[in-house]
């Protein structure tokens, strides 16, 4: 990658490279042309395969069900225990689930109606330049870290240097309005986490960027051709986009609340203690955590506040780390970018989002 190049957002070796990666496949091959322009299209008429039993119909049956049995199923929780597994997991859900609605739903308005080259011709030119520009868009662009990947490689695909591009992955699900307010609700009596929450996580994303532009290569982003949604309307493309986001997000956040509930019924008050008063190990564990558990930007402040034996600066690494590494974004960046960009890029995150995580906790707390 070249740092001194300000005539362009790539090196001429780098866009060469990416557009003959990120060519139709048919490019040359008269015959591949002529089949898909041939090929025929959905013509919205209904048909033998215009429904599918699908995620949305098995969660509305799980819905009948847990209604029409709630007298049995009402007994079952009578356990003390088990009241306040319940009840941590609802409260977690209940709190969340509004933002995460909200930024799907935001999301997509913008993934589908603004033009994708639109941060193309905002960003500065210059890429040292262009990576805290495409950071600081992500407080104008809301949306949950499962669309910033996606985002990130349309940006790729239409001229954004790739280290402007991966701030912007970074920084847009951590420091976006959404979540900061979320934040804000979740931690009322420590209005400075918004803050240090932002702070730590533009600083990260800046950093991988420049980290990005010294150290990083052409040949470990290989963009995958994505038609899917092309020949779709705009109107098929939003609903696409938000029943995507929502069942995978929401799936990743009833995974989280689940898991926030055990980890205050389940583990042992004294363990928890033990753990939260060492300060390396709380931080290390949480920040682990969070990279297990994969929960929503949106809704990750409100598990983070449940975990209360656990310091602030512990809490803040887990919100600095958690939309930046985490199971799901590491498959979606092997999906995205390739299994060799996903590899060297999450560990290289995690470490920095730790040490600056870490050292802003240190700082304020």
């Amino acid at each position: 990658m070249t740092w001194w190049n300000g005539s362009a957002l790539l090196n001429p070796t780098d866009g060469a490279a990416t557009r003959a990666r990120t060519a139709p496949d048919h490019v040359g091959h008269p015959a591949s042309a002529a089949a898909e322009t041939t090929r025929p299209r959905d013509s919205g008429q209904p048909g033998r395969d215009s429904w599918r039993f699908g995620s949305v119909e098995a969660l509305a049956i799980l819905l009948v069900l847990l209604v029409a049995f709630r007298t049995p199923l009402a007994g079952l929780v009578s356990d003390p225990r088990l009241q306040t597994w319940t009840t941590v997991f609802v409260s977690v859900l209940v709190q969340a689930v509004p933002f995460l609605v909200f930024g799907v739903v935001l999301s997509a308005v913008i993934a589908v109606f603004v033009p994708r080259s639109f941060w193309a011709k905002a960003l500065p030119r210059h890429p040292a330049l262009a990576v805290p520009a495409a950071s600081l868009a992500g407080v104008v662009l809301p949306g949950c870290e499962c669309g910033s990947v996606p985002i990130a490689g349309s940006l790729i695909r239409r001229g954004v240097t790739p280290a402007a591009a991966l701030a912007f992955l970074l920084a847009a699900p951590a420091i976006n309005p959404i979540v900061l307010t979320a934040t804000a609700v979740a931690f009322p009596g420590n209005p400075e986490m918004v803050a240090a929450r932002a702070g730590a996580s533009l600083v990260v994303a800046m950093t991988m960027g420049w980290l990005w532009l010294r150290l990083g290569k052409s040949e470990w982003i290989r963009l995958p051709r994505r038609p899917d949604l092309d020949d779709a309307s705009r109107a098929r493309a939003f609903w696409a986009a938000c029943r995507h986001d929502v069942m995978h997000a929401g799936g990743f956040l009833v995974v989280g609340a689940a898991a926030a509930a055990t980890i205050n019924v389940v583990v042992p008050e004294p363990w928890l203690q033990g753990l939260a008063a060492s300060p390396v190990l709380s931080v290390l564990a949480l920040a682990t955590l969070a990279v297990l558990l994969s929960i929503c930007s949106e809704a990750d402040a409100f598990v983070a506040a449940s975990l209360s034996q656990f310091s602030l600066t512990s809490r803040l690494v887990f919100l600095v780390v958690g939309p930046m590494v985490d199971l799901k974004l590491i498959s979606m960046q092997t999906g995205v970018f390739g299994r060799r960009f996903a590899f060297r890029f999450a560990p290289v995150t995690f470490v920095t989002a730790v040490v600056v995580g870490t050292g802003v906790g240190v700082v304020l707390w």
